[in-house]
């Protein structure tokens, strides 16, 4: 039976291409002639950032340049950034860099927009309206942040990763170059383009819910849908194809290319369908290690998937497929080698087998567990219902392996 339900939230405009970063210019003069560029230290030193600067000039925008974003983005530094141009009232904010150069983009729009503290906008559909536009330029092929509703910060205080999530958060426009990624470190493409693959993993598995004509205004993350399943398929097939080439030779721009479009299709799946356990079990999990966020959801993924397995003997298979599984193989076959093509991809690239490897001890087993759970959005869209039981489980197997 055709699933007839299907949500959608994508940026209003999505270039994605070779070059398309020159259009930057254009696009950013339809929103005023003041721009805020959020960024890194090393990008905002690169001609690439030069060239972006000086195509917004000749529209006639003022450019500032804000380039003290940290990975896993310290709320401090939202603050910084925020109180250091509110004077300057930009018109348009340029995201430009790897996820958290998105995230600290979208989150300094907010404070701009509508005042308060971070933690006032904490969960689901807490900003009230509209934020100063945001144009969304990845360098990197993993979040999805160009496309999505979310975006996430350290909180020192809670020891945790949080996250704000309403469609308000969603850019204006999202540019896409994959020459923009040939410089990306090794290390760096395997646990972006990990992080990518895990969208579209737990979005393609994600609970699915009654529909109703007001489930999208109730919840961001609607669960699994129609929009959302074709999106993350498709993110499946290319990043299980692209990604091992992408790490063995960081040069190969069609590798990059399929690459960064399976990180933009990923987004759109779980843009609306939401991400579940690994996602959940990681805050508690990179709070603790301090290690990258793609690399511990990569980590969790196969013990994820065991547990859901039961769940979703037909989702599995059709992740196999997609994969480039023999289809005349039955569905339990291919269901788990859903799990194995998984576990051998992460492994080819060098994503830690265990959660040992990524240095949790184990005496803070519990805490993690416990932790996790506060993730209510992320628990509760998992396929299998989850409990403290069934969490600890997952982390004690991930801790040790199987």
């Amino acid at each position: 039976m055709f699933d007839a339900f299907g949500v959608m939230r994508p940026a209003r405009t999505v270039l994605f291409g070779d070059g398309q970063r020159r259009a930057v210019g254009r696009v950013a003069a339809g929103f005023g002639k003041r721009a805020l560029v959020c960024t890194d230290e090393r990008f905002a030193a690169t001609q690439e950032m030069a060239e972006l600067k000086s195509l917004m000039e000749a529209q006639g925008i003022e450019v500032r340049i804000f380039d003290g974003t940290e990975p896993e983005l310290p709320i401090a530094g939202v603050q910084e950034c925020a109180e250091a141009y509110r004077d300057f009232a930009p018109t348009v904010i340029v995201g430009v860099g790897g996820g958290s150069c998105l995230d600290l983009a979208k989150l300094v729009s907010l404070l701009l927009a509508h005042g308060g503290s971070l933690p006032d906008y904490y969960g689901e559909m807490k900003v009230p309206g509209p934020i100063i536009p945001v144009v969304a330029i990845p360098t990197t092929a993993g979040t999805g942040s160009e496309v999505t509703p979310v975006a996430v910060l350290a909180d020192s205080e809670r020891e945790l990763k949080v996250g704000v999530s309403s469609p308000f958060l969603v850019p204006e426009a999202a540019i896409c170059d994959p020459e923009l990624t040939i410089t990306c470190p090794t290390s760096l493409t395997a646990i972006a383009g990990a992080d990518a693959l895990t969208h579209a993993l737990e979005a393609y598995t994600a609970i699915r819910h009654s529909p109703s004509s007001e489930i999208a205004f109730e919840r961001v993350f609607v669960g699994k849908n129609v929009m959302s399943d074709y999106h993350a398929l498709e993110a499946i097939r290319a990043i299980s194809q692209a990604l091992p080439k992408a790490v063995a030779n960081g040069s190969d721009l069609e590798a990059r290319r399929m690459m960064m479009y399976g990180s933009v299709v990923a987004g759109l799946a779980f843009g609306v369908a939401g991400t579940a356990a690994a996602h959940a079990i990681q805050y508690p999990v990179g709070a603790l290690t301090k290690t990258a966020h793609g690399l511990g959801v990569a980590a969790l993924m196969p013990f994820v998937m065991r547990f859901n397995r039961p769940q979703c003997t037909n989702e599995f298979a059709q992740i196999a497929r997609a994969m480039g599984a023999e289809t005349q193989l039955d569905e339990d076959a291919l269901a788990d080698m859903a799990i194995e093509n998984v576990c051998a991809l992460f492994s080819s690239i060098g994503i830690p087998q265990t959660l040992g490897e990524l240095g949790v001890p184990g005496d803070r087993l519990d805490w993690i567990a416990e932790k996790a759970l506060l993730a209510g959005r992320l628990v509760n869209n998992n396929p299998r219902p989850l409990d403290l039981e069934s969490v600890r489980q997952i982390v004690d197997d991930a801790h040790t392996g199987l």
